[in-house]
């Protein structure tokens, strides 16, 4: 199975640290680990790469835009192409520009979409995090959420409910995204 890891941003490394540390564990995945360059600093980003032991990514984007709506766009146009791979799922995290780029494309390509942290809502619509969120998990299935902090989306939004990422060993309470054991291979 190919899978696209999508990241861009500080919150980004650290919810996809474990993911992908287990998906390279796994020989069935194919790990593709994609740095749109959202908020690219060279030291910031190398120390973060480093304290969570992530891979250099394969492929750095290398975005730079003035205004959320021109990043969002030239994500999606640098992703594109590298998406044209036909990835069997691609992950996105959180509730940055990078992630609902990423859904877009992947959703516009036909790909299927992951989204974890799913679910979170402040139900506040002048928050572009929140537009993030909304828009994200309306367009992702499967859907995963951290422990602990999860709402149901609210009429209107992805019919889905949001899975847990990973579970302690009796199933019912969830462990946190950093700890966490991902579920993605799983059907």
């Amino acid at each position: 199975m190919k899978i696209a890891a999508i990241v861009g941003a500080r919150p980004n490394f650290v919810k996809i640290a474990p993911i992908v540390a287990k998906l390279r564990t796994r020989p069935e995945a194919i790990t593709t680990l994609i740095h749109t360059g959202q908020r690219y600093d060279a030291p910031m980003s190398d120390a973060f790469f480093a304290n969570l032991e992530l891979p250099d990514p394969d492929v750095n984007l290398h975005v730079k835009a003035s205004s959320a709506t021109a990043q969002i766009a030239e994500i999606m146009l640098r992703l594109e192409p590298v998406a044209e791979s036909r990835p069997d799922l691609v992950v996105v995290v959180g509730d940055v520009n990078s992630t609902l780029a990423g859904a877009l494309t992947a959703s516009k390509l036909g790909l299927r979409l992951a989204h974890v942290e799913a679910g979170l809502r402040s139900f506040d619509r002048t928050m572009p995090e929140e537009i993030n969120r909304v828009l994200t998990d309306s367009i992702s299935d499967p859907l995963y959420h951290g422990a602990g902090r999860q709402r149901e989306p609210r009429a209107g939004g992805h019919s889905g409910r949001p899975r847990s990422l990973c579970r302690q060993r009796d199933d019912r309470h969830a462990v946190p995204v950093p700890r966490a054991c991902p579920r993605i291979l799983d059907p």
